[in-house]
């Protein structure tokens, strides 16, 4: 009996295991397939200081903020073109002083208030206004007035004609901004982009979330969440990466690290092209530095290739003044005071120090500044020059004592503002250089929208500082990037400082 019933159980469980088997053979046509992953971790080495990048210089705002939550009149695209944005086409007159924009119609801010011309004019006249905190405030010095004949029209008339104009408006501290919640960006970001501001866990993370209501139509995005995750140590970030904690590093910290994700099944890495300009700047008006001839003996004593190999692991391109081989116009400067200690010693001699001197150099605490910093210590003892290095926390302290203080013999940093060689040309600025003959020539460069005239203008600034050195031009920064294998869409070259997550995607 008792064998009897078993044998009928067994029976019956057979006879379910079929029927659940045929069940779910039925079903397979009628389960979609697993729909793509539609959140990103993105990591990144330096949090911002805030969100509101018409606000503060650091390039870690922009980094999270333009083109996902902020947006511009112009933007620019991958491959360093200025395309229209929140105007949708604009007209320059003969005479380069008045440029009539069309703006899109019926684009709203993340909080429901209207984008239109009154709001761009404010956005415009905020970031060049007496009291303006904005980074690029220069940008808009041209600007003489603004008119808005009608909701949709903006006509900007300015003092002179500005050829950079169009391109600057295409940056950071140009995005547009609503009177109502302007102040607060800083801290509760709120803009017309794809994505909105959903939190910020200092010391942690950022959290966007994609903007439901976005304008652009043409627009379809691939994410529903992104968040930034600050990760400063590099050991740490590749731990991230190969842990899945986070899915992509577009600027990963540590060329040293990178072959270790060679052989990787999850992970792919990329090399581009950035603005990054590694720079020793130096304090012009402070002895000894306000003597060209020492500036020019502290170019000789570094040999630039030793410096890249050593300080960022061989991935980087040296530089001769303070331009890109990307830029517009460029012209290889690096033979102009090319690597010779001996010459070196000779010319500090010829400027009263034959037995060198002693400074001091403040380095920001990111990877690359003190690893130079300590390759260029042992380069300038060779010349008989003692270099102390004092590192500094960044951005705080290095903007505050540095940059707008001056305080400072000498210091190093990634610039990171493509086409910025007219930075030496600003009164004030922490270099405290000044050459009436080289703002000469920025200021012609603004005169013209002729692109050759403009490039022969662009060769001849070159030479000035590869010959005066008011900074040691060291290398350019690589574009290190390190991702997912199906994370599409980043971008590999970096023509302005940027995570642009509008074309990102799973791709299963």
């Amino acid at each position: 009996m008792v064998g009897l019933l078993f044998a009928k159980g067994a029976g019956l469980r057979r006879a379910m295991v079929v029927l659940s088997a045929s069940a779910a053979l039925s079903l397979i046509g009628m389960v979609p397939a697993l729909a793509a992953k539609t959140s990103l971790n993105l990591g990144m080495s330096v949090e911002p200081t805030g969100l509101d990048p018409t606000a503060a210089a650091p390039v870690a705002i922009g980094q999270v903020t333009w083109q996902n939550v902020f947006e511009g009149l112009v933007a620019i695209d991958s491959n360093g073109k200025v395309v229209p944005q929140l105007a949708k086409s604009w007209v320059i007159s003969p005479d380069g002083l008045t440029y009539t924009f069309t703006l899109q119609e019926g684009v709203t801010f993340h909080d429901g208030e209207a984008f239109d011309s009154s709001v761009a004019k404010f956005s415009l006249d905020r970031a060049r206004g007496a009291d303006s905190t904005n980074p690029q405030k220069r940008f808009f010095a041209s600007i003489d007035h603004i008119d808005t004949p009608d909701k949709n029209t903006l006509v900007v008339s300015l003092k002179q004609p500005t050829g950079s104009l169009l391109y600057w408006l295409g940056w950071p501290a140009s995005v547009m901004v609503a009177p109502k919640s302007a102040a607060d960006n800083k801290i509760t970001p709120i803009g017309t982009g794809p994505f909105k501001f959903v939190s910020w866990a200092k010391g942690d993370r950022v959290e966007l979330a994609a903007n439901t209501n976005y304008w652009n139509k043409s627009v379809k995005l691939g994410l529903d969440k992104v968040t930034f995750r600050f990760i400063a140590d590099p050991q740490a970030e590749a731990a991230a990466l190969k842990s899945g904690d986070v899915d992509a590093f577009p600027e990963f910290a540590a060329p040293e690290l990178m072959d270790s994700f060679k052989g990787s099944d999850k992970l792919v890495t990329v090399i581009g092209n950035t603005e990054l300009k590694v720079v020793a700047g130096m304090n012009n008006a402070r002895k000894p530095f306000n003597d060209k001839r020492v500036r020019q003996a502290l170019m000789m004593a570094v040999d630039r290739k030793t410096l890249v190999d050593g300080a960022w692991s061989g991935y980087g391109t040296a530089i001769g003044s303070h331009y890109t081989p990307n830029d517009q116009g460029y012209i290889d400067t690096t033979g102009v005071l090319s690597y010779d200690p001996a010459k070196a010693k000779a010319l500090l001699a010829q400027a009263g120090y034959p037995n060198g001197f002693s400074f001091t150099i403040k380095t920001p605490q990111m990877a690359y500044a003190p690893r130079s910093a300590e390759i260029m210590q042992a380069m300038f003892a060779e010349i008989g020059v003692t270099m102390t290095i004092q590192p500094t926390e960044f951005p705080a302290k290095w903007v505050a004592d540095v940059f707008k203080a001056t305080d400072y013999d000498m210091t190093i940093v990634a610039h990171a503002e493509p086409m910025d060689i007219d930075i030496y040309s600003r009164d004030p600025y922490y270099f405290n250089y000044k050459n009436p003959a080289f703002n000469d020539i920025m200021k012609q460069v603004q005169e013209t929208t002729d692109v050759a005239a403009q490039n022969k203008l662009y060769g001849a600034a070159q030479k000035i500082l590869a010959e005066d050195v008011p900074s040691l031009p060291l290398f350019v920064m690589p574009k290190l990037g390190v991702w997912n294998k199906q994370l599409k869409g980043l971008w590999v070259n970096e023509p302005i400082p940027s995570n642009v997550l509008t074309e990102v995607h799973w791709q299963e």
